[in-house]
């Protein structure tokens, strides 16, 4: 990267750094330790299929963890660009700024309002009908959570780099114990095993367009369901109501975007992906989803998923507008975990 930006990187990495050190105890101590393995990965420039030196790990996971300590109470730095400080999170204005100049800009709120920051290599920004889509490549200054994909209003966010490590990371916890389950049948599918890096790269170009399916059904989400909803999930507690909100929504975004193309596209590999990829909240909010790919998987036919998709849109919209109509009534946390557990699809 230009030296010019220089300190830029250093003030959007100390961002990052102040995020991690306020939410790095979000994780279970076995995603913790794999995450940092991969942090350490990318920090040192190490391929995936190159192994890490524990003893190298083990002291820079020490002396990282003595960083955060000292950034606890640390204000969030503003960026500075051509001579001028910029708020960190006016992610628009910045990358009006950044984008001609070959680089690209994120801040955002994720799961239990953990801030995210990236600053990375624009490969390519595309404007569609309602969206503009800014892919980004190498990534100069990243936080530990690294999400590949978000929406900030109508700006889709993917990260190429991030992606190929979430596969990864995805990748080693399922070599742990080698289950028969979607991840394992989506690993079939390439090369993994004989060229891992080769391998990580097909899979990582076949599945950003998945993640571009997601994140438009996104944006058509926040369409049907106004401003409300994101105030709505502000306001929860970080518990399990925004895990089940956050999943309610993403059914929704995909019900309307990316399970429609995948069915349509009918590859396998994508469909077991998809399926690997969800979370235990949504899960537990979709039975029939998880019997109609167990039917798929026997039948190899998609009539089951395609009964699904027939009923799911409908559903979780109205799901979700009821939710946000008690919200608004002035339901609590617990009114609205027993609404969505009452209403499974």
């Amino acid at each position: 990267m230009d030296t010019t930006f220089s300190p830029l990187l250093a003030a959007v990495q100390k961002n990052c750094n102040i995020a991690d050190a306020l939410h790095a105890g979000d994780y279970t101590l076995c995603v913790y330790l794999l995450k940092m393995r991969e942090y350490f990965r990318w920090e040192k420039g190490y391929t995936f299929s190159t192994p890490l030196p524990r003893a190298d790990v083990g002291l820079w996971l020490k002396e990282r963890e003595q960083l955060w300590e000292g950034l606890e109470h640390e204000a969030f730095a503003r960026l500075p660009i051509n001579g001028d400080e910029h708020d960190p999170f006016d992610t628009h204005s910045l990358n009006d700024t950044l984008n001609p100049q070959g680089l690209v800009y994120s801040a955002g709120l994720g799961q239990y309002g953990r801030p995210h920051f990236f600053l990375a290599r624009l490969e390519r920004r595309q404007v569609e009908q309602d969206f503009t889509v800014l892919i980004a490549a190498e990534e100069f200054a990243r936080d530990l959570a690294a999400p590949p994909a978000m929406t900030l209003g109508n700006t889709i966010f993917v990260r190429r780099e991030s992606l190929r490590r979430m596969i990864w990371e995805k990748i080693e916890e399922w070599r742990w114990n080698q289950l028969e389950n979607p991840m394992g049948r989506a690993i079939a599918c390439y090369d993994f095993g004989a060229d891992d890096d080769h391998a990580l790269a097909r899979k990582t170009d076949a599945h950003i367009p998945t993640l571009l399916l997601h994140e438009d059904g996104e944006v058509m989400a926040g369409k049907l369901l106004g401003t409300g909803w994101e105030e709505m999930l502000a306001e929860m507690p970080r518990s399990r109501i925004e895990l089940a909100l956050r999943a309610l929504r993403d059914h929704l975004a995909d019900s309307v975007s990316t399970l429609p193309a995948l069915l349509e596209a009918d590859q396998p590999a994508n469909i077991h992906f998809f399926f690997a990829t969800l979370t235990p909240m949504r899960k537990a909010l979709a039975p029939e989803l998880l019997r109609a790919y167990d039917n798929w998987l026997k039948t190899q036919r998609l009539d089951a998923l395609d009964d699904y998709l027939a009923r799911a849109p409908a559903h979780w919209q109205a799901l979700a507008q009821r939710a946000l109509q008690l919200h608004t009534e002035g339901a609590t946390p617990d009114a609205l975990q027993s609404l969505i557990d009452a209403n499974p699809l």
